[in-house]
């Protein structure tokens, strides 16, 4: 097949952040398939363009097998709403015109994935211009999101997001949802048919974690990056408003009579606030680090002790898989799980880590403290992550049933 991908938050090969994307792209090319990607030019952490970018619209380049056309981003994205806002909406338009004017060749399907939500207008008119049929990928349900956080309020533009929604769902010949929850949430309050529906969850990369598992000097690492006297619990991910990462520092203060450190790896719009913030409240078991490729992330993770999900506590999340869940999995360590739903769910089957409620400092302390006077439990649960992984969330399995989905869908 030749499949068009747009996907705003598309990585660089040297980008750190959720690989998701490229990881099953690189499944398909290598199964055969030719794949071109429409991508962003400012990473969802970022706050401006690379330097190859700089005032330039359109940029097309390889990224191994893959062809991937990069198109404006307004740098306002991490600005406040607003400023996101007008990011979404200029990779919208920037994408369109990248499909209908740039992108050359014909294809067999589009694949959209979201959020952003609008990046779904793009894709629907780019398959009816190239009369093939689209894909719609829901990420998070939006608008749902936003408006738990309170980040959407205005009541137009929240019927407005709605009707959009409802209009990719019609228009698109499948919809694939990364979680059980979101398949529920269509059928039940979308009026979605399930006959047009297909689970897609997140994974781990087995290929990238195993020999890092089998190779890997831990115990030199921890020394090297000053982790050794230390019960590491890390977190990799964004540092938004969507994560509260302040529950962190309030977990940190309660456990600073212990040798437990709080290791952050990311970049987001709320990070320099945290850090003022860790330093006003005299936190100093809490390390930010800067983002690092993905083989230098699943490193830090093999040499802490557990991995921490982390995300403010509102009932939209009940319904996500955290992505970082299937890192921490498959570098066998055991979850530290602050979301609760289909998360919550997913650790408790796979015995491979323990809930605690969202932004209680507390609740953190005492699951933290009962890991750290039982280090057989904290191996026993890291084992157990890594062989459920291993059955039900290989990256490139499902990468590959991915594409026998669609191929299924548009046939």
């Amino acid at each position: 097949m030749k499949i068009l991908l747009l996907h705003q938050y598309f990585l660089e090969e040297e980008d750190p952040g959720g690989s998701r994307w490229n990881e099953i792209t690189k499944t398909w090319t290598e199964e055969g398939h030719e794949v071109t990607v429409i991508a962003g030019m400012v990473h969802y952490n970022g706050f401006t363009k690379r330097e190859e970018y700089k005032k330039k619209y359109f940029v097309k380049k390889k990224q191994g097998a893959i062809t991937v056309h990069r198109t404006h981003v307004s740098e306002s994205y991490n600005s406040g709403f607003i400023g996101r806002l007008w990011g979404y909406f200029s990779f919208m338009f920037s994408s369109l015109w990248a499909g209908l004017f740039k992108v050359k060749g014909k294809f067999d399907v589009v694949v959209v994935t979201s959020p952003p939500l609008f990046v779904g207008g793009a894709g629907y008119l780019i398959s009816r211009f190239k009369r093939i049929p689209m894909i719609f990928e829901v990420r998070d349900l939006w608008p749902e999101s936003a408006i738990d956080m309170g980040i959407l309020s205005n009541k137009l533009i929240i019927k407005m997001a709605y009707w959009f929604e409802s209009f990719m769902y019609k228009k698109a010949t499948l919809i694939s949802v990364l979680t059980p929850a979101f398949y529920n949430s269509l059928i039940k309050l979308k009026k979605v048919k399930k006959e047009k529906l297909a689970v897609v969850p997140n994974a781990s990369n087995f290929a990238l974690s195993d020999g890092l598992l089998h190779d890997f000097d831990r115990e030199q690492f921890r020394r090297d990056n000053d982790l050794d006297e230390y019960f590491v619990i890390i977190y990799v991910g964004a540092h938004g408003v969507a994560n509260h990462l302040k529950q962190v520092l309030d977990a940190g203060k309660i456990l600073e009579d212990t040798n437990v450190l709080f290791l952050l790896i990311g970049e987001g719009m709320e990070k320099a606030k945290l850090k003022q913030k860790a330093l006003q409240m005299n936190v100093f078991n809490v390390r930010f680090l800067d983002s690092v490729s993905k083989k230098e992330v699943l490193k830090y993770i093999i040499a802490s002790d557990m991995g921490a999900s982390i995300l403010k506590k509102i009932d939209t999340f009940k319904t996500v898989y955290s992505n970082k869940t299937f890192d921490y999995f498959s570098c066998k360590k055991p979850v530290l799980m602050a979301i609760d739903g289909v998360s919550r769910v997913l650790i408790e089957e796979a015995r491979a880590g323990e809930y605690v409620e969202p932004e209680n400092a507390d609740e953190y302390s005492r699951v933290i403290r009962s890991y750290m006077a039982d280090p057989e439990r904290l191996l026993r649960e890291g084992e157990n992550g890594y062989q459920y992984a291993k059955i039900n969330f290989d990256r490139e399995i499902i990468a590959k049933k991915y594409l026998n989905i669609i191929r299924e869908s548009i046939q």
